[in-house]
């Protein structure tokens, strides 16, 4: 792959503006993530903001929701580009995990947030 992957992380509100500032303080890296928010936007305005927030790039998009609008502008979107996939349920640690694996396939650099995203969620004390 020539080019990192790109990570758009579109939620609701300013949400995902905030996950990419935290990673960006984490880690000190400023360019694999934009943000996108869904506010004041019906779904195709929606779907506009993420085509301009890729551009021709390969990527991996985080939503905040299953289901929700941002999922949906999401999934609508991957339906009709190769090189994008979409994961569901955003939280830092996923976002951290794909910072440092960008040079994989769009599919890899999914499955590996999925699955670190997933192993960071538990209850305290367990």
């Amino acid at each position: 792959m020539s080019e990192p992957l790109i990570g758009v992380v579109v939620t609701h509100s300013a949400m995902g503006a905030a996950l990419v500032e935290a990673v960006r303080c984490i880690t000190g890296e400023t360019e694999p993530f934009v943000a996108v928010s869904n506010e004041g936007c019906n779904r195709q305005a929606l779907i506009d903001r993420l085509q301009t927030a890729i551009g021709e790039a390969q990527g991996v998009v985080f939503v905040d929701l299953p289901g929700g609008s941002c999922y949906q502008a999401a999934a609508q979107l991957e339906h009709t580009r190769d090189g994008l996939k979409v994961v569901a349920g955003v939280n830092l640690a996923m976002l951290l995990d794909f910072v440092y694996h960008r040079d994989c396939t769009p599919d890899v650099a999914a499955a590996r947030a999925v699955k670190t995203g997933m192993r960071a969620i538990r209850t305290v004390g367990s």
